[in-house]
């Protein structure tokens, strides 16, 4: 396999989310990367769904953006836009290069802001917990009158993937 590795997105919930139908919506996730395309299951009746779904996608090139869309199910038309986001993996990819292991649980290994560059609605952590590294995100929503979307991702190594290429340490 020519991919790098893949990453776990657990879409967790979304938070205050557009109306699309006439008093509220039944939103899903979908989330693409390249060609990849992957979706949650809808939740009816919901501007404030909880999902709870893992997503899995494999990634070849980091610097592929993924996409994370936000749509209304319809029955008898095609389904509407209620925003879309872009994760940005790059802080917590540098994080995973870094080697490190053996950390204390909830160590926070870095933070990032919220800035004109992503579109995270505040700080968000990577941490360092049960001998695997997480970052937890709240997305702000594009293109939508409002709405957020919290998800967690991880990566997983996969044998036969070319991997991260993490540094390796010389020995004397």
């Amino acid at each position: 396999m020519d991919a790098l590795g893949l990453l776990r997105i657990r879409v967790k919930r979304g938070i205050n989310l557009s109306v699309r139908d006439t008093a509220t919506s039944d939103p899903y996730v979908v989330v693409t990367c390249g060609e990849l395309r992957v979706k949650t299951k809808a939740v009816k009746d919901s501007c404030n769904p909880e999902w709870d779904d893992e997503l899995t996608i494999y990634i070849k090139h980091l610097d592929v953006p993924i996409i994370l869309c936000v749509y209304d199910k319809d029955t008898f038309t095609g389904d509407d836009s209620m925003g879309d986001a872009q994760i940005d993996i790059k802080p917590y990819v540098e994080c995973l290069k870094m080697g490190l292991q053996d950390l204390p649980d909830n160590t926070k290994v870095d933070r990032v802001q919220p800035s004109q560059e992503n579109c995270l609605a505040n700080e968000s952590c990577v941490v360092w917990n049960k001998g695997k590294m997480t970052q937890d995100m709240t997305l702000r929503l594009r293109n939508a009158e409002c709405g957020e979307v919290e998800i967690q991702i991880e990566w997983i190594d996969v044998l036969g993937c070319k991997g991260l290429h993490r540094p390796t340490s010389l020995s004397m």
